[in-house]
């Protein structure tokens, strides 16, 4: 397996067409596959292993070396970036998580289920926050953000307003 992680390259690109960056593996557009419940189905087992997050955090630090980057991921701010000058540890109540992944996922596959999509984010969260490397929690300097009732558009608001005060210092 480590011989294989050597090959693999990550980059994020943007999309001229909907202005969002994605994710290149290998010089290949992976952004919609990496989407699918297949593979979030598997991410935390493969994630979960000690050669495969030593090798994703490597890559991560490499992508923010130059600083002004946004990431987010369940340990980007306890191991990833743990000095980074902000960090938000978003929640929302699970129901609400639930809904919104289905959302996500139903617009690429029309045949999945809100039972599966529920079973597979408990799934993943439990996996994820008792890994023995890198385990899912909130950073102790990490503000929290519960975004349970509010917008995508006052969740983008409140973080601009905690860059904003971390600038002006």
């Amino acid at each position: 397996m480590t011989a294989a992680l050597k090959d693999i390259q990550l980059e994020f690109h943007s999309n001229a067409a909907t202005g969002e960056s994605e994710i290149y593996l290998n010089g290949e557009n992976v952004e919609y596959v990496i989407r699918d419940l297949i593979v979030a189905e598997k991410v935390s087992e493969v994630a979960a292993l000690k050669q495969v997050r030593s090798f994703a955090v490597h890559q991560q630090q490499q992508m923010g070396a130059k600083k002004g980057i946004v990431m987010d991921g369940r340990d980007i701010g306890t191991t990833v970036f743990p000095n980074a000058e902000l960090k938000l540890f978003m929640t929302a109540d699970n129901a609400v998580r639930v809904e919104r992944r289905f959302k996500e996922l139903f617009a690429k596959n029309p045949n999945i289920t809100i039972e599966e999509v529920k079973n597979n984010l408990e799934l993943r969260d439990y996996i994820d926050s008792h890994r023995e490397v890198s385990p899912l929690q909130q950073a102790a300097d990490a503000i929290v953000i519960d975004n349970t009732d509010i917008t995508p558009e006052e969740q983008l608001a409140k973080a601009l307003q905690l860059v904003a005060q971390i600038q002006s210092k």
